[in-house]
């Protein structure tokens, strides 16, 4: 019997083994960096968070209508101090993903073969776009309908007068769980395609199980929208559009990786 053909890049994992406390050494120094970016990050966000908190009610005057005062309370003295605190963190970790994604890539690297070193690096980029688009359907969609459909419930003019008077933490709390919310459900397709490269499910597999995914995804936006019709639609039909884009991106990804193992197998005879 022929001796099977290394993979490319096998000599070169075969030459970064190393022992587990130097596994552990590598993961703190990576863990340091990461720590560091979002620290600066953090001073960053709270020095401006005022003005990134005023930022996020946008979507509150879109719905209040333009010229329309925007009153928030603060119902403990130090509640606003901690909202900045909370908002700061968001922020931080939002601005320091790309330092994150590049540690964890080079932790994670030296156990790759260069063919899966390549095939990694993309889906870092796309992991963050996916949650900026998630973010912006949030900031520009779902929460001016979402409020507009909270401040419908107002009642003016009867005998008892109804106002939503918004508390700053509790504002913020919706927009940063919706944001959380949507950045999860639009990284459905990097998910799939990454269960693809590791041959686990196929373009097929998808798509006879469509029906059940649909369900699956309204359930889910039913559980992580605000509680109202428009917020889940929003939530529900982009993320059902990217499911069957991601049966096409599979399918590509399925077709390379077939075509790979058929090279290999070549080589080896």
């Amino acid at each position: 019997m022929q001796e099977s053909v290394k993979r490319e890049g096998q000599d070169e994992i075969e030459a970064s083994k190393a022992p587990l406390i130097e596994h552990l050494i590598e993961l703190r120094q990576r863990l340091i960096y990461a720590l560091i970016g979002v620290g600066i990050g953090f001073v960053i966000c709270f020095a401006f968070a005022t003005d990134i908190y005023n930022l996020l009610v946008w979507p509150y005057q879109v719905a209040r209508g333009e010229g329309q005062k925007i009153e928030m309370i603060y119902t403990a003295p130090h509640e606003f101090f901690f909202t900045k605190l909370k908002l700061a963190l968001f922020g931080a970790v939002f601005l320091a993903f790309p330092l994150i994604a590049l540690q964890l890539y080079k932790f994670v690297a030296p156990g790759l073969y260069k063919n899966e070193r390549q095939a990694f690096r993309p889906y870092l980029l796309w992991t963050f776009i996916l949650f900026i688009a998630g973010a912006a359907v949030v900031y520009f969609v779902v929460m001016p309908l979402a409020m507009k459909f909270f401040l419908s419930m107002e009642q003016t003019g009867g005998p008892v007068e109804i106002h939503l008077q918004a508390r700053v933490s509790e504002y913020l709390s919706l927009i940063m769980t919706l944001i959380i919310g949507f950045g999860i459900m639009f990284q459905l397709p990097v998910v799939l395609t990454l269960l693809a490269q590791a041959g686990i499910i196929g373009a097929q597999n998808l798509r006879d199980f469509r029906r059940y995914a649909i369900v699956a995804i309204t359930a889910a936006a039913g559980i992580l929208s605000p509680p109202d019709p428009f917020s889940m639609i929003a939530m529900a039909a982009p993320t059902i559009l990217l499911y069957e884009a991601a049966i096409v991106a599979v399918a590509r990804v399925e077709k390379a990786r077939l075509e790979r193992e058929a090279a290999q197998q070549a080589s080896s005879e």
